[in-house]
Formats: C-alpha cells, sequence, structure tokens
C-alpha cells in the first residue's frame, strides 16, 4: 500500500503544537525579530512536537502556519495577526528560554504552553518610570558621545523625557505613529529652541545636539536591522511592508523637526549644526564609555535585566571603539566604517547564539544605537528647512546610507558568527528550487 502522507498526531493535539508556534512567533516578530529567525523557530518548534510537514507563512503583520496530512486528512491551518507593542526584552529572552527547554525535552506542550502565557502575560520587570528614564538616558549619553558640554547633555535627558511621556500619553488615546512621530520631532526641537532662546543652553555648548539626540532615540525604535535581514534572506514582501513603515515614520520625524526649526526661523532663533566630533585620546575613552551608558540605557527602555544590560553595553562600547579607531586612526569614510563596527557588533551577537544565555536581538538592537545616525539627520534635516533642497537631499542620503551599512554590517556579522543548523524547509516568501526555476 502506498503511504498517505505524513504520520502525525490527532487534531487537538495538531492544534496545540500549531498555537503554541504561533503564540511564540507573535513574540519573536513584534519584538524586532527577523523573518528567518522566527520561521525557523517556529519550524525547530513544530518538528519537536513531532510534527514534520509543516509550512510557515509570514507577510509583515499577520503569521499563517499549516500542518500538512497527506491525502488521508484535511490539513490544519491557523493565522494570527501580529499587533505591535512596547518592546519588552525580558519576555523575549523568557520566551527563547522555552523554546529551548522543548527542543532538550524539559518541558512539554502542555507545561510550555503554560509557561508561555506566564511569561506573556506577565508585567514589566520594571516600573514604567524606569523605561523614560532609560529612554532619557540614551540621548544623554549620544550627546555626550556627540561631544556636548554636560549642560546640553542634560537638556538632552529632560527633553527626551518629556518626548516619552508625551508619546505614551498620545499612544494611549490612540494617535497612530506617523503623528506621534511628528509631535516627537517637533517636541524636541521645539524644546531646545525654547531652552536656548531662554538662556538656559547657553551659546558655545552646542545645543543643537539636544536635537540630534533626541532623533537618534526616535530613529532606535525602527526597525531598520530587520528589515535588511528579511531582504537578504529574500523575504520581500515583508521587507517591502517594514520599508514602507520605516519611510512613513522617518516623514513623520522629518516633518515635525523641520516644522519646529520654521517657526524658530520665523521668531529669529536658529539652532546651527554643531561641528564635527572633536578627536583627541582622552575624548576617545569619554566616547567609547558614553557609547556603552548609550547601548545599556537602550537595553534598560526595553525592560532588559542586568546581565543583558552588560552585555549590550559591552557590544555599544565595541561597536564605537571600532567606528572610532576606523575613521579617527585610518581615516575610513563614516559609511564604510559604520559597516565594519556593525560587523563587529554582529559577530557578538551570532556568538551569542551559540548559547550566551542572552537573546542576541539585545545585543543587535542596543549594540547599534550609538552608531545610529542621529546627528547626520539632523544636519540634513537642518539643511532642508534653512539652506536648501539640494544639499539637505544629499546628507539625508548619507544618512540612509549608514542606516543601510548598520544593518548590513549586522546581518553579515551574525551571519559569520551563528551556529550553523541544519537548514528546515520554509515556504514562507522563499525563493524557488534550482529546478522550479528551469
Amino acid at each position: 500500500m502506498r503511504p498517505l502522507g505524513p504520520q502525525v498526531p490527532d487534531d487537538a493535539r495538531v492544534q496545540q503544537v500549531l498555537d503554541l508556534c504561533m503564540r511564540v512567533g507573535e513574540v519573536l516578530l513584534s519584538s524586532g525579530e527577523s523573518v528567518d529567525e522566527t520561521s525557523q523557530t517556529m519550524l525547530r518548534l513544530a518538528a519537536t512536537a513531532g510534527l514534520s510537514a509543516v509550512d510557515v507563512d509570514i507577510t509583515f503583520s499577520s503569521i499563517t502556519m499549516s500542518c500538512h496530512r497527506g491525502m488521508a486528512a484535511a490539513p490544519v491551518t491557523s493565522m494570527r495577526l501580529v499587533h505591535y507593542r512596547a518592546l519588552d526584552l525580558t519576555r523575549l529572552e523568557e520566551v527563547a528560554k522555552i523554546v529551548e527547554r522543548v527542543e532538550r525535552a524539559e518541558l512539554d506542550i502542555e507545561a510550555a504552553s503554560v509557561a508561555l502565557y506566564e511569561a506573556v502575560s506577565a508585567p514589566h520587570p520594571y516600573p514604567r518610570w524606569v523605561a523614560t528614564a532609560g529612554w532619557a538616558g540614551l540621548a544623554g549619553s549620544v550627546a555626550l558621545l556627540l561631544g556636548a558640554a554636560p549642560v546640553t547633555a542634560l537638556a538632552a535627558f529632560l527633553v527626551t523625557g518629556l518626548i516619552d511621556r508625551l508619546g505614551r500619553l498620545l499612544n494611549r488615546w490612540g494617535l497612530p505613529a506617523f503623528f506621534r512621530q511628528v509631535v516627537g520631532g517637533a517636541i524636541g526641537t521645539g524644546a531646545t529652541l525654547a531652552l536656548f532662546a531662554a538662556g538656559v543652553i547657553p551659546p558655545g555648548t552646542r545645543p543643537s545636539l539636544v536635537v540630534a539626540a533626541s532623533i537618534t532615540v526616535l530613529l532606535s525604535g525602527l526597525s531598520v536591522v530587520s528589515t535588511v535581514q528579511d531582504a537578504i534572506s529574500s523575504y520581500y514582501v515583508t521587507a517591502a511592508g517594514r520599508v514602507a513603515e520605516i519611510a512613513l515614520l522617518s516623514a513623520g520625524l522629518l516633518t515635525g523637526v523641520v516644522l519646529a526649526l520654521r517657526i524658530g526661523n520665523e521668531f529669529g532663533v536658529r539652532l546651527e549644526v554643531a561641528g564635527e566630533l572633536p578627536t583627541s585620546a582622552g575624548r576617545f575613552g569619554l566616547s567609547v564609555l558614553a557609547a556603552a551608558l548609550a547601548a545599556a540605557s537602550f537595553s534598560l527602555a526595553g525592560y532588559a535585566r542586568w546581565r543583558p544590560l552588560l552585555a549590550a553595553g559591552l557590544a555599544g562600547a565595541a561597536g564605537w571603539g571600532t567606528y572610532g579607531v576606523l575613521t579617527q586612526v585610518f581615516s575610513i569614510g563614516l559609511i564604510a566604517a559604520t559597516g565594519a563596527a556593525a560587523i563587529v557588533v554582529g559577530i557578538a551577537a551570532g556568538l551569542l547564539r551559540r548559547g550566551g544565555g542572552i537573546s542576541p536581538l539585545v545585543v543587535t538592537l542596543a549594540g547599534i544605537t550609538p552608531l545610529l545616525p542621529g546627528f547626520t539627520a539632523y544636519r540634513g534635516f537642518y539643511q532642508l528647512s534653512v539652506e536648501g533642497l539640494a544639499e539637505g537631499l544629499v546628507t539625508i542620503t548619507v544618512a540612509l546610507g549608514i542606516g543601510l551599512a548598520l544593518a548590513a554590517g549586522v546581518a553579515f556579522g551574525d551571519f559569520l558568527a551563528r551556529p550553523r543548523r541544519p537548514s528546515v524547509p520554509v515556504t514562507a516568501e522563499s525563493p524557488p528550487s534550482e529546478p522550479d526555476r528551469q
């Protein structure tokens, strides 16, 4: 007798496994994980539970998973929409541990489902004001990284804290993300203009770095790395969706900053673009320390515990140290140096996949934060509002190139260092095999 297809458990068991895989995939995707890593994790989890003939399809905001049962029974298919929420790196780490315990046969499907429910429904490990302090600390650290005076770094801390609290209130009211970016860019720039006009931030203290730091914080929430990883892995539909999201949110940020700058110009208040980052041996050491603080602050804003905080700080210091050596010692261009520094961060993330006990996404997101082109983006925004369209577009293109170099470098470094698992066939947006192309 010819086989009728793969032998699989009964309907109830199949549905239970699919539900667990779908909920795991939802957490990973909403936390910024790439489609490839999310799909592979779901398929490994299903295979461990006895479902080998499974397909996964992910298209930016939805996950579909189907278990095939040959000609003996109809396939079982489940779909779930992904609703984005605030990043919780502790929740992400707990979910990764649950998957590892299932793969080691320490948890069965029922126990894993209970553990996953508890991890997802658990409150954040810190109060919300701690996350606000993390975002504010990120802005203050970035300002110091760029050479700001202490009073300017303090202003960046306070202004970004205000942006975060206001953004949380607007999110509770249901305001779309585009308009929240407009408000964030306008508040960051407008508050800096007001403090500068009032003399709180005196001339000569590089007040424009307050805006650059707040732009860096607002850019840190964009999934640039995941977008490039999806495109490199041939998940073009999801990559295109994320590109559209990034472009829309960046346009909102541009609108807010330029609007505030134009209003300032009408009142005779201008924030000239600060000069380049000062270079010296002592300044380099301070910049590396500030980069470590910036990366750790980002992790704190994502509710990471102390071990991920330490790993993120080390990754941020390593990335910025590489960037500083390449630009200041070897005079390598900004985009190339940023890409090389991102490779270092990606290698660190890939090594963590070999059993470091810390989610690689923590290191990836936090480690590149000091390298985000907030200062270059502000320079482009200022040129658009004051100097003209041509100059501004050139500078914004440079900022875009830096962002792409960051994402591509992280993806390449992660590929070099990640453990080589057996490939699991995935049908989600996969390129056709060679025989299919002929």
